[in-house]
């Protein structure tokens, strides 16, 4: 019977947009909506703010559906902005708050590795605008390394990074009598300058928010890395090391037996032009990590993650590859819309 039928939500929730998935536990897409964020971090209402973000779009999406929070079966979320075992606390409650009550939670770097190991553990290397590290050992446990910054947790990767270091090495060069470098003309080209005394008026004008130009320094990073440029290559094995590291403090502490996946997603990863920067981080990580390591791009969307960990914690056991290509076809179709 209809009425008998059994749904599980799956939840996105990224710095700039969070995406809401309602499937059958079968493993079927019923709808989904796409809004702007639900961060805590991002509103001044911080925790209460983002109860009522995520409560409003729950509530559009399943009312639509002639459905509420209690007919759902499971729920997952991954969510930015939880880091630290008080922000995690705090979001725990607020979902309760909204009514959930089996359900798993946690930082939406943990997405990468449910959508990309097909026995729901593994180790996900995120380089996208920013990085983290995330692991969930055999037996559950999870483990997050980084996301808290450079200064804090070694966080040397990620478009927003690359970039700055890029324009310090250009600025090294003109004005601290540092190495001559290909990026130098590159970063000129992209920021439509002559005049190096111009460099810094028009990077601090354009640093609020043109995204634009941060993805197109960091793919002349990787082009003149590519091109031998010693410059470029040492700020790109600088990035692959502090990446590699992350990744061996996340095998460190978790267990795992014969070997392990590690996923690689985010921008950078699924976009580098370059086949160094991926082939120096596997290096580092194969040098050290005492277990056989077997790596994967994932260039599906992140947000499959949420839906199959859903499913898994309906289940009791991950999705088979049928229901997981499924899943994969279904919410890029949605994506793609």
């Amino acid at each position: 019977m209809e009425q008998m039928k059994k749904y599980v939500l799956g939840v996105d929730g990224g710095n700039s947009k969070t995406e809401y998935f309602l499937f059958t536990a079968d493993g079927h897409m019923v709808d989904g909506s796409r809004k702007g964020t639900c961060s805590h971090e991002r509103f001044p209402g911080a925790y209460e703010t983002s109860k009522q973000v995520m409560g409003r779009a729950i509530h559009e999406l399943l009312s639509r559906n002639q459905l509420d929070i209690a007919d759902l079966s499971a729920a997952a979320f991954g969510l930015a902005g939880a880091d630290l075992p008080f922000q995690k606390t705090n979001l725990d409650r607020v979902l309760r708050e909204l009514g959930f009550a089996r359900f798993v939670m946690d930082n939406d770097g943990f997405l990468g590795v449910k959508a990309g190991c097909r026995d729901g553990y593994g180790v996900c290397s995120i380089n996208g605008s920013g990085s983290v590290c995330t692991g969930i050992g055999m037996d559950g446990r999870r483990v997050q390394i980084g996301g808290l910054g450079a200064d804090l947790t070694g966080d040397e990767a990620g478009g927003h990074y690359l970039a700055h270091r890029t324009l310090r090495m250009v600025y090294d060069q003109l004005f601290r009598m540092g190495p001559k470098t290909a990026l130098t003309d590159a970063v000129f080209s992209i920021l439509c300058i002559s005049d190096p005394d111009s460099l810094m008026e028009t990077v601090c004008q354009l640093e609020a928010e043109d995204h634009a130009s941060r993805t197109e320094l960091v793919r002349a990073l990787l082009a003149a890395c590519d091109a031998g440029d010693a410059v470029a290559q040492a700020v790109v094995r600088e990035s692959a090391n502090a990446l590699a590291q992350n990744t061996l403090g996340c095998l460190n502490r978790l267990h795992f037996e014969g070997e392990v996946t590690i996923v690689q997603t985010g921008s950078v990863w699924a976009k580098a032009e370059t086949p160094l920067f991926s082939q120096w981080y596997q290096e580092r990580v194969r040098e050290r990590a005492g277990i056989s390591c077997r790596f994967h791009i994932l260039r599906e969307p992140p947000a499959t993650g949420a839906v199959l960990w859903a499913l898994e914690l309906e289940r009791g056991h991950p999705a088979d590859e049928v229901v997981t290509r499924r899943v994969f076809d279904e919410v890029r179709a949605f994506q793609a819309r």
